[in-house]
């Protein structure tokens, strides 16, 4: 405990410069891990080559609305497709803080990277998980997914909230891809494409709706190619998810 709230980013760094032990595990306050999560993440950390293991995230809260389903199914896909994906490479570009341990050796190499971040001339104060976990990996070491390490977290139930939490978590994503991309030749080419795919997609979804409606007020005719492309994408992909998740 601090003497004043500072932030999560200066919370995690005292705590570390106090901690002993050979890992640090990292637990939002909000969330609840299973019995068993330490002992199957320090299974993976054994390997000295990784810095850093995230568990599978749910959304303990997952049954109080109809956004708290939708926002456990886009864990379920961000877990086991994205993570699940990338960790095969040895990289996953964000090893979430709900549930995530680290290598104290490396993150004393990285502390003082990790605490002096600027971000448009200020001290950065949000976007810790996935800037920590790009310099994990700009230093060399493996980043992994441990999928039966279960953590459920609680998620926003109104649609306020959630927005404000996606709008940060995008300026992360956007803000932290433009550091790690000299990173991307040195890591198999999946990877690559994956990262140009997470930043270029919603971009031009953005786009398409745009000029969809567009095209709606000017000439009066309905995109319904555009609608329909959308709409494909968007039922393979969760058709998968719910297939796989049962």
């Amino acid at each position: 405990l601090l003497p004043s709230n500072v932030g999560k980013r200066k919370a995690q760094i005292a705590a570390i410069r106090r901690s002993f032990g050979d890992l640090v595990l990292n637990v939002d306050s909000d969330t609840e891990i299973d019995s068993d999560v330490v002992s199957k993440l320090v299974r993976k950390m054994q390997d000295p080559a990784v810095g850093a293991a995230m568990g599978q995230l749910k959304a303990s809260n997952r049954n109080d609305s109809w956004l708290t389903r939708l926002i456990d199914m886009e864990y379920w896909l961000a877990c086991n497709e994205e993570r699940a994906a990338q960790t095969r490479f040895g990289a996953v570009m964000c090893c979430c803080g709900p549930c995530a341990m680290y290598r104290r050796s490396a993150l004393l190499l990285l502390l003082e990277q990790y605490e002096t971040q600027f971000f448009r001339g200020k001290p950065s104060d949000f976007g810790e998980d996935r800037h920590l976990t790009i310099l994990m990996l700009k230093a060399g070491f493996r980043t992994e997914y441990v999928p039966d390490a279960i953590a459920a977290t609680v998620v926003p139930d109104t649609l306020l909230p959630y927005l404000r939490q996606q709008l940060r978590w995008a300026r992360s994503t956007y803000r932290d891809t433009l550091l790690g991309l000299h990173l991307l030749p040195g890591l198999d080419r999946y990877l690559t494409l994956d990262v140009v795919g997470q930043n270029l997609g919603p971009l031009l979804l953005a786009i398409s709706s745009i000029a969809a409606l567009a095209q709606l007020a000017l000439t009066g005719t309905v995109p319904w190619w555009t609608g329909l492309t959308i709409v494909a994408m968007t039922l393979i992909r969760c058709g998968v998810a719910a297939l796989r998740a049962g």
